[in-house]
């Protein structure tokens, strides 16, 4: 019988994963929450070591906040079982089957871009607003197939999508691999007050607990915290992970610092208080949004096992975006969820799903939040607000209704919009 060197290798990968699991069914039967790959990978150097690196380093490449939130996830154990910008075999391996060429599951490609081949064998000092982050050890400098990448991880070439015209047209032509040396510890001194490691947050997580995590780059409204209220009930012995993304995301969204200046004004509500109590955590993610649907699931799904999740809620079309010429949809509306379902067993990561929770009132005795189907079902009007039109009233002061938004998330400074 002939064996494919692929099977092989993924055999493999399963077997020295997190714990073992069966290669036909990639059911596994590790600890709940364990780091993917194992082990949480830290490269961060103590400091006579982290002066000798910089001392030694020979070029040196200032960043861009999308590229250092990927090196902050990186020298941290984030995107574990990495330890270092993608050199081309994961890189193409990833764009091609979504694994690591290790037969590791991967959603998308972890790559810095430059504009030439320059820094080839290099240590490479990355500095990002002032800060020392890292010295990569610049292996590999290749040319990548973006159309192929832009195909395979966004589902299209179209311009249309922000991210692939963000591909085409505003990263380098190549990308650098290599093994990154960690300068900075924590999130905290680049990033500021909120933003844990994966480390720190598995230190403050309640032993023997199960955990939720809520992923979201907007901020939280009535909807989203219903859907946690409901989480929390339904996954016995649990309790909330909120970890919003607050790195660069498409244009129009809020930004980050507005983002988290939301979800602290929330923390205050006093229904956000009597509901949420010890049972929810917050930590902010210092990531850069790709948009890209199903394969980002899967991004978010490590990225989360590596901060110490059991559980990973995916709502409606996650990590979605829209044509910015046709305003159509380029996901269809539950393929992250269905994407999510397939890898659960292999990252042991259980997807917490749920149909779109909408708001029922203004007519008869029945009103409040349930899901859309038993709205429907119930023959319930639906009150709806849609993003885009929550965007446009935060911009121009319009009012906001209550019953969509908590008063003090829509009274948090409302220009910082990007776009």
């Amino acid at each position: 019988m002939v064996v494919s060197r692929w099977f092989l290798v993924l055999a493999l990968a399963w077997a020295q994963d997190d714990g073992t699991c069966d290669a036909q069914s990639g059911q596994c039967t590790s600890d709940p929450g364990a780091p993917h790959g194992g082990a949480l990978v830290d490269l961060i150097l103590a400091d006579d070591a982290a002066k000798k690196m910089v001392a030694s380093s020979n070029a040196k490449l200032e960043l861009s906040e999308r590229q250092a939130c990927d090196v902050s996830l990186l020298i941290n154990g984030g995107f574990s079982p990495l330890k270092g910008f993608m050199k081309k075999a994961d890189y193409e391996s990833v764009v091609s089957n979504m694994r690591l060429a290790s037969g590791h599951l991967f959603g998308l490609p972890v790559v810095l871009d430059v504009a030439d081949e320059s820094l080839k064998g290099k240590k490479v000092l990355l500095t990002y607003a002032g800060t020392n982050l890292a010295v990569l050890e610049a292996e590999e400098v290749f040319k990548p197939d973006k159309v192929k990448e832009a195909k395979a991880s966004y589902g299209t070439t179209s311009t249309e999508h922000p991210s692939v015209a963000e591909l085409f047209s505003e990263l380098g032509k190549f990308y650098l691999g290599g093994k990154l040396h960690g300068l900075t510890t924590g999130f905290d001194a680049v990033w500021g007050k909120g933003f844990n490691t994966p480390a720190q947050v598995r230190a403050s997580l309640p032993k023997g607990k199960q955990v939720v995590a809520f992923q979201n780059r907007n901020p939280v409204h009535k909807a989203h915290f219903e859907l946690l209220v409901h989480a929390n009930k339904d996954v016995e012995n649990s309790i909330i992970l909120v970890h919003p993304t607050c790195g660069p995301t498409q244009p129009g969204d809020i930004d980050g610092a507005t983002r988290i200046k939301t979800y602290e004004v929330l923390q205050e509500e006093p229904e956000y208080k009597k509901w949420a109590g010890e049972n929810f955590r917050w930590s902010y993610l210092p990531y850069s949004m790709k948009m890209a649907g199903p394969r980002e699931a899967i991004q978010h799904m490590i990225i989360r096992k590596n901060f110490g999740a059991t559980h990973f809620i995916i709502g409606r079309d996650m990590a979605g975006t829209k044509s910015t010429l046709t305003s159509e949809d380029f996901y269809g509306a539950y393929e992250a969820q269905d994407m999510g379902k397939k890898h659960s067993a292999e990252l042991n990561v259980k997807v917490v799903d749920y149909p779109n929770m909408v708001y029922v009132g203004a007519e008869g005795n029945e009103r409040g939040y349930m899901t859309d189907v038993d709205a429907k079902a119930k023959g319930l009007k639906i009150n709806k607000l849609s993003g885009t039109e929550f965007r446009k009233r935060l911009r121009s002061g319009e009012e906001i209704p209550e019953w969509f938004a908590f008063p003090k998330v829509v009274q948090a400074p409302q220009n910082g919009l990007q776009g």
